[in-house]
């Protein structure tokens, strides 16, 4: 066997029909994010056309846009899968970034309104 051979397993018929629906599952849930997300950029492109104000219209996005950046870690990253070896280290670092991220809108909205 040399080391580009890969090896070949064969599969009983109940983990074949356990990959299959684990992987439908799978693939509903990246559809539905990913369909949650365009509606999202929808009403956002339809508030900015709406023409609200623009002190209603940049928190909004952007709470949109935060919206979106949590969705886009736990579907496309694989967040939400429990088995990752570092989770804990990933939700702490994406906790803080989403304080920080907060105390920087807070400046933001308080630099705008003043």
């Amino acid at each position: 066997m040399s080391s580009h051979d890969t090896p070949v397993v064969a599969k009983s018929q109940a983990q074949f029909e356990y990959d299959r629906h684990h992987n439908a599952v799978h693939m509903r849930k990246q559809v539905i994010n990913f369909a949650i997300m365009i509606f999202l950029t929808f009403i956002a492109f339809a508030v900015v056309a709406a023409g609200f104000s623009k002190y209603f219209i940049a928190p909004f996005v952007l709470l949109l846009a935060g919206v979106q950046v949590v969705l886009q870690l736990y579907a496309f990253m694989h967040l939400e899968d429990k088995k990752t070896h570092f989770g804990g280290v990933i939700a702490f670092f994406m906790w803080m970034g989403i304080l920080i991220a907060f105390t920087f809108f807070l400046a933001f909205l308080t630099i705008i309104w003043w």
